[in-house]
C-alpha cells in the first residue's frame, strides 16, 4: 500500500482501501523527500485560485479613496486577512468592449475575456473562439505533477440556458477556463461529483448508481481504517494532528453532502435536480470552497477556478433579504435603494470569500499554511454594471503567493492597464515562461513582488 522508510514519506503518498485512493496532506515526515521546498522558507509549492463574481460591483463601496488599503463596506469581511490582501485599481479588459456593429454581449465578453484577454467571437453555434486562459497556462506548468492539472467549479447549473445574451453562446457565460481558443472547459456545480472526482471511484455517475454505492459504503474513510491506524502508529504528534484534522475535514464534507442529497431526494423526488446541492446558496458556496481546500491540501491540484455565479445571473438572495434578481440590480439606474441592495449582494459574496480564506489560513502546509502558499485572484470583468464598464475593474489578490506576494496594500496602476498584465506577472511568480497573454503589454512592477 505504501512504503515508509526511516519515517520519510514520498510527497505523493496515498492510502488505499477498497476502490479508494486517498492522497495525504503535506507532513513533517515528508520533509526529507521534499527537502528543497522545506529549505526555501515561506516559498512553498505555488498554487493559484481564481474566484469570479458577475454583473459588476457597487464601486463606491469597494475602492479606497487613497493609496492606503482601506476596507470599505463590501470588503470589510476580509479585515482579519488584511495583511495578506492587495487591492489593485486601474486595470481594464478592453477585449470585453463591443467592436463596431456587434451590439450587446458585454456580460458574455466579460467572462470570456477575464482570463484570456481575448475578444470572443460572436456566435450562438459551436464555432466558439476566445483564447487560452491564464489558469490553463498555469496548469500546463504547475499542474502537471498533480493528479488533476486544474479544477473548474461553479454554483449555477449549466442547464439554465435562458440566462444568456442574444447572439452569444451560453458557453461564454458558463466558464472562465479555455484549454484552447476553441475549447471551453465545463465547470462542475455538484459537490458529490467533485468529491468523487477527488476521492472516490465509481462505475457510473447516474444518481441511481450513486445512491446504491452510498448505501453499501457510506464513507470512503470506512475502508481506510486499518491503513490510517498503521500510518499513525509511525508518525510524530504533529503529523498525527495534521492527519486527524484532514480526515475530520473529509468526514465533515461527506456528512454535509449526504444531508443535502437526503433533503433533495425527499423534497424533489421526481425532478432531475443534481444530487448533493444544498438548499441555500451560502451552504452550497461554503461546501464548494471547502472541497477546493481539500484538493489543495492534498496536492491533488494546484490550480482552481470558481465562478460564484454567472454573468447575467437572475439569481436572487432571499437568505440575506434580497429578492430582486442580481442582474436587474446591477442595472440600478442610480437608484439609491437598488445600489444598496447590489452592495449587499457584493458584500455577501465577499463574506463567503472570507470563509475560504479562513479555511486556507487554518490549514497547515509545510512551514506555513495554505494561505501563505497560494495566490487567490478575486474579481469581476465588469466594474459599473449599470453602464457595462470594463475599466477600473474590482480586482483583489489574497494570500502569500509562496513568499512572492506582499499584502496590506492598495496599488493604483495607470488607467486602463490590461488585466492580463497582472496575470502575466503572476505567471512569472509561478515560474511559468510566457511572454504574452491576450492583450497584455508587459509586466506590472511592484504589484506582486515583495
Amino acid at each position: 500500500m505504501m512504503t515508509i522508510s526511516r519515517l520519510q514519506l514520498p510527497r505523493r503518498t496515498f492510502l488505499r482501501g477498497l476502490g479508494v485512493s486517498l492522497a495525504l496532506p503535506f507532513l513533517d515526515a515528508m520533509v526529507p523527500a521534499f527537502a528543497q521546498t522545506a529549505r526555501s522558507g515561506a516559498r512553498g509549492v505555488p498554487r493559484l485560485s481564481v474566484v469570479y463574481v458577475p454583473n459588476g460591483i457597487e464601486m463606491s463601496r469597494w475602492t479606497p479613496a487613497s493609496d492606503k488599503l482601506e476596507l470599505l463596506p463590501i470588503t470589510a469581511p476580509l479585515e482579519k486577512h488584511k495583511q495578506q490582501l492587495v487591492m489593485i485599481s486601474g486595470l481594464a479588459t478592453a477585449p470585453a468592449f463591443p467592436i463596431d456593429g456587434e451590439g450587446t454581449g458585454d456580460h458574455a465578453r466579460a467572462s470570456a475575456a477575464f482570463l484570456t484577454g481575448v475578444h470572443p467571437k460572436k456566435t450562438e453555434g459551436r464555432d466558439l473562439r476566445a483564447g487560452v486562459s491564464m489558469d490553463q497556462i498555469a496548469a500546463q506548468y504547475i499542474g502537471q505533477s498533480t493528479q488533476l492539472p486544474s479544477l473548474e467549479l461553479c454554483l449555477d447549473s449549466n442547464d439554465l440556458l435562458g440566462a444568456c445574451e442574444a447572439g452569444w453562446s451560453c458557453a461564454y457565460a458558463n466558464t472562465l477556463s479555455w484549454r484552447t481558443p476553441t475549447t471551453p472547459l465545463p465547470m462542475e456545480n455538484d459537490p458529490r461529483a467533485v468529491f468523487e472526482r477527488l476521492f472516490g471511484d465509481v462505475d457510473s455517475t447516474t444518481p441511481a448508481a450513486r445512491r446504491e454505492r452510498l448505501k453499501k459504503d457510506r464513507s470512503i474513510l470506512d475502508s481506510l481504517t486499518a491503513e490510517v491506524a498503521r500510518l499513525q502508529g509511525r508518525l510524530g504528534p504533529g503529523d498525527k494532528q495534521k492527519i486527524d484534522q484532514y480526515l475530520d475535514g473529509i468526514r465533515a464534507v461527506e456528512i454535509r453532502i449526504g444531508k443535502a442529497e437526503s433533503g433533495a431526494d425527499q423534497e424533489l423526488p421526481e425532478m432531475t435536480k443534481p444530487m448533493g446541492i444544498p438548499a441555500t446558496y451560502e451552504a452550497h458556496a461554503k461546501l464548494m470552497f471547502d472541497l477546493q481546500v481539500l484538493a489543495l491540501q492534498t496536492d491533488l491540484t494546484r490550480v482552481a477556478t470558481f465562478m460564484m455565479s454567472r454573468e447575467v445571473s437572475p439569481r436572487s438572495y432571499p437568505e440575506i433579504g434580497v429578492s430582486d434578481p442580481h442582474h436587474g440590480l446591477s442595472h440600478h439606474g442610480n437608484n439609491p435603494e437598488k445600489r444598496a441592495l447590489l452592495a449587499k449582494v457584493n458584500t455577501f459574496h465577499v463574506q463567503l470569500l472570507a470563509h475560504y480564506l479562513d479555511r486556507l489560513a487554518a490549514t497547515p502546509d509545510g512551514d506555513g499554511t495554505l494561505l501563505d502558499h497560494i495566490t487567490v485572484l478575486y474579481g469581476c470583468g465588469i466594474s459599473n454594471g449599470n453602464e457595462h464598464l470594463h475599466t477600473d475593474l474590482p480586482i483583489l489578490l489574497a494570500g502569500g503567493g509562496s513568499g512572492h506576494l506582499r499584502g496590506g496594500r492598495h496599488v493604483r496602476v495607470k488607467t486602463d492597464t490590461p488585466l492580463t498584465n497582472l496575470q502575466l506577472t503572476l505567471l512569472d511568480k509561478f515560474g511559468v515562461p510566457v511572454d504574452t497573454l491576450g492583450d497584455s503589454t508587459g509586466r506590472l512592477e511592484g504589484v506582486a513582488g515583495v
